[in-house]
């Protein structure tokens, strides 16, 4: 069924390349939503975590999590309960790659620490996870040509996107839409977009997944 309108938070999720911030951008533009944007290039450390991850993980999770403290503040506080919100992450996505990067030591302190600044997460009126092959986000990753993302291994990558399909595969916080998007471009081919916004525009109830890939007959 077609809704009249789009969830009033929305928030997209996936691997690092696969397009979150580009279609967060344009459904914003379009719907008029504001804009909670992750903003990895604020995080000073992050470059340094390419480089060598064991040594500068910890103190690049916790600059996220200072981060996603104001972004709670700002966008999310009782005053502000009828914007449209729309996000190119959801907040559990901090405790998930510090369980990826972190020590077990460091993974404790970092939920200490984190207790400090925020206890609860904002609930997404439907979540938008895009799925991918670490080949296709590999390739994309190279295409934007980020210096710090030079540093990015393939097995990394593999390890990202199987963390995100064992997250998901129990997700049930929000309506979820699963949408492969390995062989679509929905930020230069605008017919690729329409098709995505009109599954976006339907009522999910529980989780549904869509192959947005083109059939071949």
């Amino acid at each position: 069924m077609i809704s009249s309108q789009l969830p009033k938070y929305l928030a997209i999720e996936g691997p690092i390349g696969v397009g979150k911030t580009s279609l967060a951008e344009k459904i914003a533009r379009e719907f008029d939503y504001e804009l909670c944007l992750e903003k990895p290039d604020e995080n000073p450390f992050l470059k340094d975590f390419y480089l060598d991850s064991e040594k500068h993980a910890f103190t690049t999770q916790i600059h996220f999590v200072m981060q996603r403290s104001q972004q709670i503040n700002k966008y999310f506080s009782d005053e502000l309960i009828d914007k449209k919100i729309i996000s190119d992450f959801i907040f559990q996505k901090e405790d998930l790659f510090a369980k990826l990067n972190l020590s077990s030591a460091e993974y404790e302190t970092f939920l200490t620490i984190k207790s400090k600044f925020y206890n609860s997460n904002p609930k997404p009126d439907l979540v938008i996870y895009l799925q991918a092959s670490p080949k296709s986000i590999y390739e994309k990753i190279r295409e934007r040509a980020k210096n710090y993302e030079e540093k990015l291994t393939f097995s990394y990558l593999q390890r990202v996107c199987e963390m995100y399909t064992n997250f998901f595969f129990d997700y049930s916080n929000s309506p979820l839409l699963v949408l492969n998007v390995d062989d679509i471009d929905f930020v230069s081919n605008q017919k690729d977009y329409e098709t995505l916004v009109s599954h976006v525009k339907r009522e999910i109830h529980g989780k549904e997944y869509i192959n947005l890939s083109p059939q071949i007959f």
